[in-house]
Protein backbone atom coordinates (compact mmCIF):
# COMPACT_ATOMS: atom_id res chain seq x y z
CA UNK A 1 0.00 0.00 0.00
CA UNK A 2 1.50 3.52 -1.35
CA UNK A 3 0.37 5.80 1.12
CA UNK A 4 0.98 9.81 0.14
CA UNK A 5 1.32 11.80 4.04
CA UNK A 6 -0.24 15.31 3.35
CA UNK A 7 1.82 16.39 6.26
CA UNK A 8 0.01 20.20 6.48
CA UNK A 9 2.02 23.19 6.72
CA UNK A 10 0.87 23.99 10.07
CA UNK A 11 2.42 20.83 11.63
CA UNK A 12 5.15 21.29 9.35
CA UNK A 13 5.56 24.93 10.44
CA UNK A 14 4.92 24.32 14.17
CA UNK A 15 4.86 21.16 15.14
CA UNK A 16 6.70 18.84 13.23
CA UNK A 17 7.15 16.16 15.79
CA UNK A 18 3.36 15.33 15.30
CA UNK A 19 4.32 14.68 11.12
CA UNK A 20 7.06 12.15 12.26
CA UNK A 21 4.41 10.50 14.72
CA UNK A 22 1.85 10.42 11.64
CA UNK A 23 4.86 8.60 9.62
CA UNK A 24 5.81 5.89 12.56
CA UNK A 25 1.94 4.78 12.52
CA UNK A 26 1.68 4.50 9.24
CA UNK A 27 5.15 2.55 8.89
CA UNK A 28 4.56 0.06 11.84
CA UNK A 29 1.69 -0.87 9.93
CA UNK A 30 3.24 -1.76 6.73
CA UNK A 31 2.39 1.54 4.45
CA UNK A 32 4.91 2.45 1.99
CA UNK A 33 5.00 6.71 3.01
CA UNK A 34 5.77 9.13 0.36
CA UNK A 35 5.91 12.42 1.43
CA UNK A 36 6.34 14.98 -1.62
CA UNK A 37 8.31 17.86 -1.28
CA UNK A 38 6.39 20.20 -2.96
CA UNK A 39 3.44 19.92 -0.92
CA UNK A 40 2.43 23.20 0.61
CA UNK A 41 -1.15 23.90 2.12
CA UNK A 42 -4.68 22.58 1.26
CA UNK A 43 -5.93 26.02 0.65
CA UNK A 44 -8.43 26.59 3.37
CA UNK A 45 -7.49 29.94 4.57
CA UNK A 46 -7.51 31.27 1.54
CA UNK A 47 -10.61 29.29 0.72
CA UNK A 48 -12.40 30.41 4.16
CA UNK A 49 -11.03 34.19 3.29
CA UNK A 50 -13.00 34.21 -0.05
CA UNK A 51 -9.70 34.26 -2.08
CA UNK A 52 -11.07 31.68 -4.52
CA UNK A 53 -7.86 31.69 -7.37
CA UNK A 54 -5.57 30.89 -4.85
CA UNK A 55 -7.53 28.34 -2.92
CA UNK A 56 -8.27 26.90 -6.46
CA UNK A 57 -4.79 26.89 -7.36
CA UNK A 58 -3.24 25.06 -4.24
CA UNK A 59 -6.08 22.64 -4.54
CA UNK A 60 -5.22 21.82 -7.84
CA UNK A 61 -1.23 21.36 -6.57
CA UNK A 62 -2.84 19.27 -4.24
CA UNK A 63 -4.37 16.90 -7.26
CA UNK A 64 -1.01 17.21 -8.93
CA UNK A 65 0.96 16.24 -6.13
CA UNK A 66 -1.60 13.24 -4.27
CA UNK A 67 -3.42 12.12 -7.08
CA UNK A 68 -1.24 9.06 -7.96
CA UNK A 69 -1.15 7.05 -4.60
CA UNK A 70 -3.30 4.39 -3.52
CA UNK A 71 -4.20 6.33 -0.45
CA UNK A 72 -3.81 9.94 0.84
CA UNK A 73 -3.39 10.65 4.56
CA UNK A 74 -4.16 13.41 6.17
CA UNK A 75 -3.14 14.32 10.58
CA UNK A 76 -5.64 16.88 10.58
CA UNK A 77 -9.63 17.31 10.52
CA UNK A 78 -9.53 20.50 8.81
CA UNK A 79 -7.47 20.20 5.90
CA UNK A 80 -8.62 16.59 5.51
CA UNK A 81 -12.12 18.58 5.51
CA UNK A 82 -10.67 20.61 3.11
CA UNK A 83 -10.13 18.76 0.26
CA UNK A 84 -12.88 16.24 0.67
CA UNK A 85 -15.83 18.70 1.49
CA UNK A 86 -14.45 21.51 -0.38
CA UNK A 87 -12.58 20.92 -3.73
CA UNK A 88 -15.38 20.17 -5.09
CA UNK A 89 -17.24 23.83 -4.95
CA UNK A 90 -13.63 25.08 -6.61
CA UNK A 91 -13.73 22.43 -9.50
CA UNK A 92 -17.23 22.95 -10.19
CA UNK A 93 -16.77 25.19 -13.29
CA UNK A 94 -14.32 22.54 -14.87
CA UNK A 95 -15.08 18.67 -15.80
CA UNK A 96 -11.09 17.46 -16.31
CA UNK A 97 -10.42 18.71 -12.83
CA UNK A 98 -13.75 17.63 -11.38
CA UNK A 99 -13.14 14.01 -12.90
CA UNK A 100 -9.72 14.09 -11.76
CA UNK A 101 -10.86 14.71 -8.19
CA UNK A 102 -14.14 12.71 -7.96
CA UNK A 103 -11.46 9.57 -8.25
CA UNK A 104 -8.82 10.95 -5.84
CA UNK A 105 -11.27 12.14 -2.92
CA UNK A 106 -12.54 8.67 -1.87
CA UNK A 107 -8.57 7.87 -1.23
CA UNK A 108 -8.44 10.90 1.22
CA UNK A 109 -8.29 9.93 4.43
CA UNK A 110 -8.04 11.97 8.16
CA UNK A 111 -4.86 9.16 10.09
CA UNK A 112 -7.56 7.94 13.11
CA UNK A 113 -10.23 7.55 9.92
CA UNK A 114 -7.44 5.62 7.98
CA UNK A 115 -6.03 3.22 10.82
CA UNK A 116 -9.54 2.10 12.24
CA UNK A 117 -11.35 1.71 8.65
CA UNK A 118 -8.49 0.75 5.96
CA UNK A 119 -5.78 -0.66 7.87
CA UNK A 120 -8.10 -2.34 10.82
CA UNK A 121 -5.52 -2.22 12.79
CA UNK A 122 -5.03 -4.07 16.27
CA UNK A 123 -2.43 -2.92 17.58
CA UNK A 124 -0.42 0.89 17.96
CA UNK A 125 3.03 1.55 18.49
CA UNK A 126 3.11 3.42 21.54
CA UNK A 127 2.63 2.85 25.65
CA UNK A 128 0.83 5.81 27.59
CA UNK A 129 -0.50 5.68 31.22
CA UNK A 130 -2.89 8.17 32.34
CA UNK A 131 -6.14 9.55 32.09
CA UNK A 132 -7.16 11.59 28.75
CA UNK A 133 -10.14 13.62 27.70
CA UNK A 134 -10.55 13.83 23.93
CA UNK A 135 -12.00 17.10 22.08
CA UNK A 136 -13.79 16.80 19.07
CA UNK A 137 -12.44 19.02 16.12
CA UNK A 138 -15.37 20.51 14.75
CA UNK A 139 -13.77 19.70 10.83
CA UNK A 140 -12.99 16.27 11.51
CA UNK A 141 -16.29 15.26 13.33
CA UNK A 142 -18.51 17.32 11.02
CA UNK A 143 -17.04 17.45 7.54
CA UNK A 144 -15.69 13.63 7.87
CA UNK A 145 -17.49 11.99 10.72
CA UNK A 146 -13.92 10.93 12.77
CA UNK A 147 -15.64 10.30 16.08
CA UNK A 148 -15.38 7.05 17.56
CA UNK A 149 -12.19 6.27 15.65
CA UNK A 150 -9.57 8.29 17.68
CA UNK A 151 -11.36 6.35 20.77
CA UNK A 152 -11.49 3.19 19.52
CA UNK A 153 -7.39 3.17 19.12
CA UNK A 154 -7.13 4.74 22.84
CA UNK A 155 -8.74 2.08 23.56
CA UNK A 156 -6.02 -0.13 22.23
CA UNK A 157 -3.70 0.81 24.90
CA UNK A 158 -3.98 -0.61 28.09
CA UNK A 159 -2.63 2.05 30.28
CA UNK A 160 -5.61 5.28 28.88
CA UNK A 161 -8.55 5.47 30.79
CA UNK A 162 -10.38 8.34 28.82
CA UNK A 163 -12.65 10.74 31.00
CA UNK A 164 -15.10 12.55 28.29
CA UNK A 165 -15.48 15.82 29.27
CA UNK A 166 -18.58 17.95 28.84
CA UNK A 167 -19.54 19.79 25.67
CA UNK A 168 -16.84 17.05 23.93
CA UNK A 169 -17.90 17.55 20.55
CA UNK A 170 -18.23 21.56 20.63
CA UNK A 171 -16.24 24.02 19.15
CA UNK A 172 -12.53 25.42 20.87
CA UNK A 173 -13.68 28.84 19.46
CA UNK A 174 -10.21 28.41 16.40
CA UNK A 175 -12.03 28.15 13.53
CA UNK A 176 -9.14 29.18 11.51
CA UNK A 177 -9.44 33.21 10.59
CA UNK A 178 -12.43 33.22 12.88
CA UNK A 179 -10.11 33.88 15.84
CA UNK A 180 -8.62 36.82 14.33
CA UNK A 181 -11.55 38.31 13.29
CA UNK A 182 -13.53 37.53 16.32
CA UNK A 183 -11.09 37.38 18.87
CA UNK A 184 -13.51 37.92 21.58
CA UNK A 185 -15.84 35.47 20.73
CA UNK A 186 -13.09 33.22 19.86
CA UNK A 187 -11.55 33.64 23.65
CA UNK A 188 -15.40 33.21 25.07
CA UNK A 189 -15.98 29.95 23.63
CA UNK A 190 -11.89 28.51 24.31
CA UNK A 191 -12.68 29.55 27.91
CA UNK A 192 -15.32 27.44 28.38
CA UNK A 193 -13.49 24.87 26.08
CA UNK A 194 -10.74 24.84 29.02
CA UNK A 195 -13.07 24.86 31.48
CA UNK A 196 -15.22 22.05 30.68
CA UNK A 197 -11.39 20.33 30.12
CA UNK A 198 -10.59 20.85 34.06
CA UNK A 199 -13.90 19.64 34.88
CA UNK A 200 -13.03 16.40 33.28
CA UNK A 201 -10.26 15.61 35.94
CA UNK A 202 -7.71 14.36 33.17
CA UNK A 203 -4.59 15.90 32.86
CA UNK A 204 -4.39 15.86 29.46
CA UNK A 205 -6.81 16.63 26.62
CA UNK A 206 -6.34 14.88 23.29
CA UNK A 207 -7.67 15.77 20.12
CA UNK A 208 -6.70 15.58 16.36
CA UNK A 209 -6.10 18.81 14.97
CA UNK A 210 -3.46 20.83 15.64
CA UNK A 211 -5.32 24.21 15.33
CA UNK A 212 -7.28 23.40 18.34
CA UNK A 213 -4.23 22.17 20.05
CA UNK A 214 -2.94 25.48 19.53
CA UNK A 215 -5.65 27.37 20.61
CA UNK A 216 -6.46 25.47 23.24
CA UNK A 217 -3.34 25.09 24.74
CA UNK A 218 -2.44 28.55 24.34
CA UNK A 219 -5.04 29.81 26.37
CA UNK A 220 -4.51 27.64 29.21
CA UNK A 221 -0.86 29.06 28.87
CA UNK A 222 -2.17 32.46 28.90
CA UNK A 223 -4.58 31.83 31.75
CA UNK A 224 -1.87 30.18 34.31
CA UNK A 225 -2.25 26.46 33.37
CA UNK A 226 1.03 25.31 33.25
CA UNK A 227 -0.10 21.68 34.30
CA UNK A 228 -2.32 20.63 31.48
CA UNK A 229 -1.08 18.27 28.69
CA UNK A 230 -2.30 19.11 25.32
CA UNK A 231 -1.68 16.07 22.79
CA UNK A 232 -2.34 15.06 19.41
CA UNK A 233 -3.87 12.00 18.99
CA UNK A 234 -0.82 10.39 16.57
CA UNK A 235 1.57 11.30 19.30
CA UNK A 236 -0.06 9.36 21.97
CA UNK A 237 -0.58 6.51 19.57
CA UNK A 238 3.08 6.67 18.06
CA UNK A 239 4.48 6.86 22.14
CA UNK A 240 5.83 10.23 21.29
CA UNK A 241 3.95 12.08 23.76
Amino acid sequence: MRVGLFVTCLIDMMRPEIGFSTLKLLETAGCEVVIPDSQTCCGQPGYNSGERAIARDLAQKFLDEFESFDYVVVPSGSCGGMVKAHYGDLFADDPELMGRYERLRPRVYELTDFLVNVLHIDTVPGDYNGEVTYHDSCSGLRELGVKSQPRALLAKMPGVKVTEMKDCQACCGFGGTFALKYGNISTAIVDEKCANIAASGAPAVVLGDLGCMLNIEGRLRRTGDTKTRVLHIAQVLAGDA
